[in-house]
């Protein structure tokens, strides 16, 4: 196991980071800062680089965790593409027989994974454990605002979606805006009823547009409806359309982005020991082990935490 050398950030105590893999260069968002460490990505291309890339990975840093669509769970929704990638990660580590690689499979769309891992890319190296690092990746998705503006939701296969709005979406000029997460929502704009449910704290905002994209109505409407604290444009990701179901989209992701904030709202949840693998957790599963916390006293906090608070939407 690596040494873990000590520095400061912002106040907030910090290591060599644990270090943060994703499947797809195109999910790696840039560092807010010279202090983020880049994301990893795991090789794909043959079974030998994927083992390769992973033991250095473990060599250099201790831990790896990795993040994948946890679409590829289910074999009856998801493409072949994202079963070739969760068969080979887990392949990869069964190989290795490493307990110090964690595969989290992430139920967000492509932009929300990159956001998360970017998100986690600056926490692993604050002084959080590893197990501890892992299992906050679901507390954090929790407070990730995941959508897309969409041109046709005919093949939309992963939010629901009525006959009456699959109807509607044959209609020339249609368009509709989706949110995946926290808590799906689809809306036909041009209806009168346009008012997404979006975060009630600091947030930036991503968007990523297609090659043909519907209109600006992110930027233009539902940035300042939901008082985001900055915008910023990112690649679209290759898996995007698929994932949506058409080419035709400006995908977005809201999400908290100071690391002091980050810092605080993983802190505030209660550390617990795995039971199987004696890692730190938090929440009721470890992010190694997938172990259940064996009691119940640990959950996840509500919507609207303290540390969330602490940037109130609108702030400067």
């Amino acid at each position: 196991m690596v040494d873990h050398p000590r520095r400061s950030r912002n106040g907030v105590v910090c290591t060599v980071p644990t270090a943060i893999a994703v499947t797809s260069p195109d999910l790696v968002l840039p560092p807010h800062d010279r202090q983020t460490p880049p994301a990893s990505v795991q090789p794909q291309d043959t079974l030998e680089s994927s083992l390769l890339g992973m033991h250095a990975l473990v060599e250099q840093h201790g831990y790896v965790i990795a993040l994948y669509a946890a679409s590829a769970e289910n074999a009856g929704s998801a493409a072949p593409a994202e079963l070739a990638v969760a068969r080979r990660l887990h392949t990869v580590r069964s190989v290795l027989e490493s307990d110090r690689i964690a595969l989290l499979g992430i139920d967000l769309p492509p932009l929300g994974i990159a956001l998360l891992s970017q998100q986690l890319r600056q926490l692993s190296v604050c002084d959080f454990s590893p197990g501890v690092l892992a299992s906050s990746a679901r507390l954090l998705a929790h407070y990730i605002y995941a959508g897309a503006l969409l041109g046709s939701v005919t093949k939309l296969d992963r939010v629901p979606v009525s006959l009456k709005s699959h109807a509607k979406s044959w209609v020339p000029g249609a368009q509709f805006v989706v949110l995946a997460n926290p808590r799906p929502q689809l809306v036909r704009l041009g209806q009168g009823q346009e008012e997404l449910a979006g975060p009630e704290f600091g947030t930036r905002l991503l968007v990523a547009n297609g090659p043909q994209p519907p209109s600006d109505w992110v930027t233009s409407t539902l940035a300042p409806a939901w008082q985001v604290q900055g915008v910023a444009t990112v690649p679209l990701a290759a898996e995007s359309a698929r994932w949506w179901g058409t080419g035709k989209l400006v995908e977005f992701a809201a999400g908290l982005y100071d690391v002091s904030v980050l810092y605080q709202l993983v802190s505030s949840v209660r550390r617990e020991t795995c039971h199987w693998c004696g890692l730190e957790l938090i929440g009721d599963r470890c992010g190694f082990c997938a172990a259940p916390l064996s009691t119940l006293s640990t959950s996840l906090p509500p919507v609207q935490p303290s540390a969330a608070r602490a940037l109130p939407r609108g702030a400067t």
